[in-house]
């Protein structure tokens, strides 16, 4: 039986800067998730989203974030929020390749995001670029996962998750809910779903089986996974030694429990060993 809700794989080794769309309304999403790799020395061009903002977080690499009238030093695990309508770009400034996931928020595809370039970013003015300034909380917001306090989930409501952490949320201006999620070997975000948001979430590293509605199929680093709102969802780390590491997001909620949290049981044996292919 083919999937119901299918993975989407980003590719092993890719060469080159990159700009990947895994999940578009193509998957029946309303945000779209983007895959971003930089070469080193490279640069975004300066853009606006003028229909959405955006959330990020840097995977690999180092650089210089421009937001809005800023311009701050970026470093792995930054987290990031634009807030609609703010000029940005990113210039990796390391010796390997800079990945950042993230997402339109509430735009079906790129189109849709409203994209207006407004130029090329000017290396020459690289003295420039080390000032470190403030961003306004009116142009987005920075923040680093290991600054990040874990969340105190209820494993009795099925979070039986290692480290969860919530660095962009309505607490700091965000229309919806960028999480961090790590599973040691057995840890397991039991069956349950979010009647109120989509989720979108990516498998940075790790190895696991996933539960989607009727389906069952086995995740590992670099998949990307659309979940509907409403639709009955879990995770479990099938690996004896490595955790698995997820980011992802609660699109268009602003916290947990705006996203219609509902626990509906325990990943059964059952569960474990059956394979939707």
């Amino acid at each position: 039986m083919p999937l119901k809700y299918p993975l989407i794989q980003i590719p092993k080794d890719i060469k080159g800067s990159k700009f990947l769309t895994p999940i578009t309304q193509v998957q029946g999403s309303t945000t779209t998730a983007f895959y971003s790799i930089l070469e080193p020395g490279k640069h975004s061009k300066i853009y606006r989203h003028n229909n959405c903002e955006v959330i990020s977080i840097l995977l690999k690499g180092s650089g210089l974030y421009g937001i809005g009238q800023s311009v701050i030093p970026a470093k792995i695990g930054d987290c990031g929020l634009i807030t609609k309508g703010t000029e940005h770009f990113f210039l990796n400034t390391s010796n390997e390749q800079a990945i950042m996931v993230g997402f339109f928020i509430g735009a079906k595809d790129i189109n849709d995001a409203g994209i207006e370039e407004i130029e090329q970013v000017n290396k020459s003015k690289s003295k420039y670029f080390i000032d470190e300034k403030k961003i306004e909380s009116k142009d987005g917001v920075v923040v680093n996962i290991n600054d990040v306090t874990p969340e105190k989930m209820d494993e009795n409501d099925g979070w039986k998750i290692t480290d969860f952490r919530l660095p962009i949320s309505a607490k700091n201006g965000s229309s919806s809910t960028l999480f961090r999620a790590r599973f040691m070997p057995g840890a397991v975000h039991k069956k349950h779903c979010h009647n109120n948001c989509d989720e979108i979430y990516y498998i940075i590293s790790g190895y696991g089986l996933a539960g989607a509605g009727p389906d069952r199929i086995e995740v590992r680093g670099g998949h990307f996974h659309f979940i509907p709102k409403g639709v009955e969802h879990w995770l479990y780390n099938l690996s004896e030694k490595d955790p698995i590491e997820v980011v992802g997001v609660y699109c268009k909620a602003g916290s947990v429990i705006d996203t219609g949290y509902v626990y509906t049981g325990d990943v059964t044996t059952k569960d474990l060993e059956e394979r939707t292919t």
